[in-house]
């Protein structure tokens, strides 16, 4: 805080969902928040170690930016799987389900996902009035949690051809060196897989590009998808990561939350 009132939010916004009158966006980064220490900044993780006055406030600032209450605001509980949750109210905080994607076309209501290295994605068909939101590590994104988003939006009422997705800032694939049976694992269930793998150098380990294998999957699902670019890991600044945590042996880390509103 400071006498002009708190630090602004500063999301990277996407042209593609359009002019932000029908659909707003936005995917935050650390800036306008007040958390401190290893959580300085827009941490919202609520399973992380951090004040929880200090995430339900970061939340409020993120509620406010959309134009809504707090309450408003609608998020899962994730668990790295596949599922899906259409909604027509708002979650409540203590009733998230498990899961790892929201759909809904009801206006007023921010659908947020939260990341620290996994790629959030953010949906929407503008013309129908549609949006999803869908948090997408490997697992889920090898898994399905991408393809379901979109059918559950078709079964609302979108056109698949009329809705645009966007991958936003997530490890990029210089920074995420994986182990030979993760390679496996994709290859085996699609042999294309091995183009998202690049040698590290280390024997029997690879480069995983994420955000690549989400926009080739969701262009698979007959949608416009494409990526903002941003490394969670590279840029500390900016950016909350459970990898870059993981290799400094820090005992947390924050999330940063993407989220998208129909105005």
């Amino acid at each position: 805080m400071n006498e002009h009132g708190p630090p602004p939010l500063q999301p990277v916004i996407s042209n593609a969902f359009g002019d932000g009158r029908t659909i707003r966006h936005g995917f935050f980064t650390r800036a306008g928040g007040v958390s401190e220490g290893l959580y300085a900044g827009l941490n919202v993780g609520l399973g992380s170690a951090d004040e929880s006055d200090h995430v339900r406030e970061n939340r409020r600032r993120i509620a406010g930016w959309f134009g809504v209450g707090e309450t408003a605001l609608s998020g899962c509980h994730q668990i790295h799987s596949a599922d899906v949750v259409t909604i027509n109210a708002p979650i409540p905080l203590d009733e998230r389900p498990k899961a790892d994607a929201l759909v809904t076309a009801t206006p007023g209501i921010p659908l947020g996902v939260l990341t620290a290295d996994c790629a959030p994605v953010l949906f929407a068909d503008p013309d129908a009035r549609i949006i999803g939101a869908a948090h997408a590590g490997w697992k889920g994104a090898l898994t399905g949690v991408l393809d379901n988003t979109v059918e559950a939006m078709v079964a609302l009422g979108a056109e698949r051809a009329g809705i645009v997705a966007i991958v936003g800032p997530s490890i990029s694939q210089t920074n995420y060196e994986v182990g030979p049976e993760f390679a496996e694992r994709f290859i085996a269930a699609a042999p294309d897989n091995a183009g998202w793998f690049e040698p590290s150098g280390k024997p029997g380990h690879h480069l995983f590009d994420l955000a690549g294998y989400c926009v080739a999957r969701l262009k698979a699902a007959g949608v416009t998808a494409s990526a903002t670019g941003e490394c969670t890991y590279a840029d500390e600044a900016r950016f909350f990561s459970f990898r870059r945590t993981t290799h400094r042996g820090e005992p947390d880390y924050g999330r940063q939350m993407s989220a998208i509103m129909i105005v």
